[in-house]
This record gives C-alpha cells, structure tokens and sequence, in this order.
C-alpha cells in the first residue's frame, strides 16, 4: 500500500532532507522525465501473401535479434515476383514514415542467384533488399546520393542461409542488427553500380508534349501515371490540356473523385495521394473502361 505524507520532504541544496511545511512558498523542485527511449521501426513489403509461414517467420528472425523492435506491414499483397509493381508502393508509402525507419522490401525472383543483397541509406532512412531495381525509385533523384552497401558480411545472416529464403535469413537479421546500431559499414560493402529500373521520369518536349506512361493500378482501378506537378503545372492544366490513352481522350480534370463535373466526361484526371496524376472514373474502374495495363503510353498536349 502508498502511503502519502501531508509534509512532503524534499533537499536543500546541500543534500540534506528538510519538511516542506503546508504553507510553505519554496518553489518545488523539478522532476527531470526520463528521454523516452526510441522504438526501432521496421516496416516490411512483400510478395508473400498471408497464406503461408514466411511472413511470421520474418518477424520472428526480427524479434529474436531485437525483441523491442515495432514492425509495420506496408503491404504482403504485391502481384508475385513483380519488382516494379515493389519498387513504386515503396515509394508511396516511405515518406508516411519518420526518419531512421529501416525499410524490408522482399520481391525477389531471382533469390539464390549471383544476384546481390543490399543496404541503402538515402531519404534519411534505410531500404534493405535484393538488388533487382526494387530500390530504384526510391533513390532516383534523391539527394544528397543514396550511400548503398553490397551486405556480404555472413556474421550477421542467420545460418544455415536457405538460398531460396533470403528474407528470412539475410534481409531479416541484418535490417534486425541494424535496428540495434551496428553501423551499414559493418554489414556490407560500399558500392555504386547496383541495379536500376527504367526512370520513373516522364519525357518532355520543347513543345510541351508530355510521353508518360502508367506506372500503377489501385485496386480501384484508378490510372496512375508518372506525371507531376513538376510536368504538369496548374497554369497548364487551366488552359486547358488533352490527355490520350489507348485511343481514348480525358479532357477533364477533378480536385476530389465525387467532385461535381460541368461535362458528362466519365473520365478524369486527378492528383493521387502519391503526388502522380492518377487517370479516374468515380465509383469505377478507369483501367477497365481504357482496358489499360501499367506500361500503357500515355501522351500529353495542349488543348
């Protein structure tokens, strides 16, 4: 049981203990809070689904390295093996998150290949994966450049390595170690000529013409593309702009998907979530209606 006194005693400045009366105006002293430790964030995006042990098998490597770590699912759900389909939700989703974050991204076809495993520090965070172009977006046009470390230091994978789960048993433990401040120079070697899709960047020309492509389809069917407000400024859009697709022309531009539309356009562009201009139909799909696939060409021109 606590036991409260009335007269609470507190020290001097010499040490020594002395009652505090009830009318008493000697300020207080200070509680001084303990700095709150932080908790290592781990986030993980995946092509393994849900259905199968290798996700839990994953955390768990993590857990048994650093048992305080806090670990984020970005997404299991990745269409298999597609590294693009990786490489763009990661790039979504990493500025939600606080710097230091380590990010486990695990699409990986050619596991158990000559194909190498990587750590990158760039976006004041960390990225740990296959060297397939999973990281390429995420470092294109990141400055100061991204630092990439080839991890070849087998101390900190788990053994035996399973050469056809490197998630579990190199991209697990090393994000794990990193979490509990072993430096990126301790796991691997520096490098420079790692892998890199396709650039992300649409093309311009001197005439203003934008050649864009589709980089993503949400699972509400919305068109995502690889322009920006970079490309496509509001100056430009409000003097009016055509946007073509597989033979089909979207006019039309919206501020919110249920906006209100002057036209009976179906189709319309939208800025996503993402910071891309996103190809739309409320309450439908627009890939659908475009029978569009990622890669499809999309060309701007002025109206």
């Amino acid at each position: 049981m606590l036991v409260f006194s009335e007269t609470p005693q507190v020290k001097n400045r010499s040490g020594d203990t002395a009652t505090r009366g009830h009318g008493d105006k000697t300020p207080s002293p200070r509680l001084s809070a303990s700095p709150r430790p932080r908790v290592p964030l781990i986030t993980l995006l995946t092509d393994f689904g849900t259905a199968d042990y290798f996700v839990g098998s994953v955390k768990g490597v993590i857990l048994t390295v650093n048992p305080i770590a806090r670990i984020v699912d970005i997404t299991h759900e990745t269409p298999a093996h597609d590294v693009e389909a990786a490489a763009f939700t990661l790039l979504a989703a990493c500025s939600s998150f606080p710097a230091g974050t380590i990010h486990v991204a695990v699409v990986d076809p050619g596991v158990g290949s000559a194909r190498r495993s990587l750590l990158i520090r760039t976006r004041q965070q960390y990225f740990v994966g296959p060297d397939n172009g999973i990281f390429s977006y995420i470092c294109e046009g990141a400055h100061p450049a991204p630092e990439v470390f080839h991890l070849n230091n087998a101390r900190y994978f788990r053994q035996p390595v399973s050469q056809t789960f490197h998630g579990r048993d190199v991209f697990a433990p090393v994000a794990a170690a990193l979490s509990t401040g072993i430096g990126p120079d301790e796991l691997g070697t520096r490098i420079t000529d790692y892998t890199r899709l396709p650039s992300i960047a649409p093309q311009v020309s001197r005439s203003g013409e934008i050649k864009a492509r589709i980089i993503h389809i949400d699972r509400f069917g919305n068109c995502v593309t690889n322009i920006t407000p970079a490309e496509l400024p509001a100056e430009i859009i409000a003097g009016g702009v055509n946007l073509r697709v597989n033979g089909k022309t979207v006019k039309a531009f919206r501020d919110f998907f249920s906006e209100e539309a002057g036209s009976r356009a179906q189709l319309f562009g939208i800025w996503g979530s993402a910071g891309f201009l996103e190809i739309a139909v409320a309450n439908k799909s627009a890939a659908k209606l475009l029978k569009a696939k990622r890669g499809d060409e999309v060309t701007v021109a002025r109206a």
